[in-house]
């Protein structure tokens, strides 16, 4: 009978030894049969991992993952050898995994409850969000660097085992030097998931030495358990916010502490916030004074996205004196504006860094054309995405924005759907707009003259003609390769209708 050897002996024959290197032509398909065989004994497995070289860590613990081996897993993030575990970008969507992050945190929790720390601790950082840091699987799996040539001789050095650290080996933990758990939040109503309240149970137990971190956070609920998870967040984190509710301003006053807080956020999303009939307008005052007032600390915004927010009427130079950076996006959308607010919006609002810019929505029919222009003359330059669909510009407005939209030499998409514009200007604005090199996709409103006049509906063979026309004129200047598609909306359903050249219809209009 052949002594059985250890297991950590057979990764270390599979690393030195020439003999199978030579012999089998796969030997990842060699080191995954080792892994299934050492995941076998859990027990074993576990003993292991302290002689075990950090080269065989991540596919080891991709092997558990697979296999949901909470044992194992909760053991290899003791004995973590790197100061990031970006276990989340294994998680597929739309599946379960609380037993995965159950035993990670257990993990964390038992190296934290340690009174001394070992000097073999690495690990700083458990990210559990998807879709991050995949690049550190693939390059130890092989699909994108070959990690093989980690284990040859010639060109690195030969694995060595990590011996055993006695009691003598220790040093005190850092108090300064917390452990981080990354994840991306979404507050709703109800209860939250098996995984969310495990985390914040773990963190609100090791408030001082775990720390909860959130780079992308959406909030649909106000709720007090929400407010409570708030509390426990490290919001100097959160890159990415969305408030998406259908809140009264008062409501939304109650976070705007919070939001003063993120002065690492990049964008951010507001939509739905509506004035209460129940408040004076001294008291509407005072909320938008401190809700604008949160701008301030935001140093780092490049993205504003501004969706049916009722106190921007008559409030937006506020914003905008508090704004200390350049953005690269500005969406107000759905929103009532004075003549003011664009006007302070055209003079004041920093556009050396503008790309996107929609007012999508925006009613300026009854706005002059001057700051509208003022404003995509002074982008310009950078400009590269423009929406003004639904916006009621009508001919005398569009003939006066044509010059300032000629001179968007980075403008790559351009759409003005649903508004009352006449076939004359539709082909001036092509004329205009035909030497922007990098306009590729422009998404045009039909013409007045190609709907009907007793039932205002879009003529289709009218359509069909006027987008004929227009894909003439583009191969007569040479831009065959700019692409113009009309849309008009569904008179039945109001979902847009797009011809290119020929209708492409919604289920409700082909049935009728």
């Amino acid at each position: 009978m052949w002594r059985k050897r250890p297991y950590q002996v057979y990764f270390q024959d599979l690393a030195e030894s020439r003999f199978i290197r030579m012999s089998l032509p796969d030997p990842r398909r060699l080191l995954e049969l080792a892994c299934d065989s050492l995941l076998r004994d859990e027990a074993s497995a576990i003993t292991a991992l302290e002689l075990l070289p950090m080269e065989l860590f991540p596919p080891l613990l991709m092997a558990a993952f697979a296999g949901r081996h909470s044992k194992i897993l909760k053991a290899m993030v003791q004995a973590w050898p790197f100061p990031c575990l970006p276990l989340g970008a294994l998680m597929k969507d739309q599946q379960p995994y609380h037993e995965i992050v159950q035993a990670a945190l257990d993990g964390l929790d038992a190296l934290l409850a340690q009174e001394v720390r070992p000097r073999r601790w690495k690990l700083q950082v458990l990210n559990l969000q998807k879709k991050v840091h995949q690049e550190f699987w693939t390059m130890w799996s092989g699909t994108r660097a070959n990690m093989w040539s980690l284990l040859e001789p010639e060109t690195a050095q030969p694995m060595r085992k990590r011996g055993k650290v006695d009691s003598s080996r220790v040093e005190p933990r850092p108090p300064s030097a917390p452990m981080e758990v990354f994840v991306d939040l979404c507050l709703k109503e109800g209860i939250p998931d098996e995984s969310l309240s495990y985390l914040i149970k773990k963190v609100s137990q090791r408030r001082d030495l775990l720390h909860l971190c959130c780079k992308k956070l959406k909030i649909f609920a106000a709720s007090k358990q929400n407010i409570n998870i708030l509390n426990m967040v490290q919001l100097n984190y959160v890159q990415d916010l969305e408030i998406n509710c259908t809140w009264k301003l008062s409501t939304l006053r109650k976070l705007a502490p919070y939001l003063g807080q993120m002065g690492n956020l990049r964008r951010f999303l507001l939509s739905h916030i509506r004035m209460s009939s129940r408040s004076t307008m001294e008291q509407d005052e005072q909320c938008v004074v401190q809700i604008t007032s949160q701008f301030l600390s935001l140093l780092h915004l490049q993205g504003l996205y501004l969706d049916s927010v009722c106190f921007l009427k008559g409030h937006l130079d506020q914003i905008l004196r508090c704004l200390k950076t350049p953005l690269v996006a500005l969406s107000i959308i759905n929103c009532q504006l004075l003549e003011r607010d664009l006007i302070h919006l055209s003079q004041n609002l920093n556009v050396s860094q503008l790309k996107g810019l929609s007012f999508s929505g925006l009613n300026l029919t009854s706005i002059s054309s001057g700051p509208l222009q003022v404003l995509i003359e002074r982008a310009s330059p950078t400009l590269q995405d423009l929406d003004l669909d639904e916006c009621g510009i009508m001919d005398p407005q569009f003939i006066d924005i044509l010059p300032a939209l000629s001179h968007c030499s980075q403008l790559t998409t351009f759409s003005f759907c649903e508004n009352p514009i006449s076939m004359p200007v539709l082909e001036d604005l092509l004329r205009h707009t035909v030497g922007l090199s990098k306009l590729n996709y422009v998404l045009y409103a039909a013409p007045l003259e190609s709907y009907e006049e007793t039932t205002g509906t879009p003529d289709l063979d009218r359509l069909a003609q006027v987008h004929a026309l227009l894909k003439q004129m583009l191969q007569k200047f040479g831009r065959s390769d700019m692409v113009w598609l009309s849309a008009s909306p569904c008179p039945h359903c109001g979902d847009r209708t797009f011809y290119d050249p020929s209708p492409v219809l919604c289920p409700c209009y082909m049935s009728v």
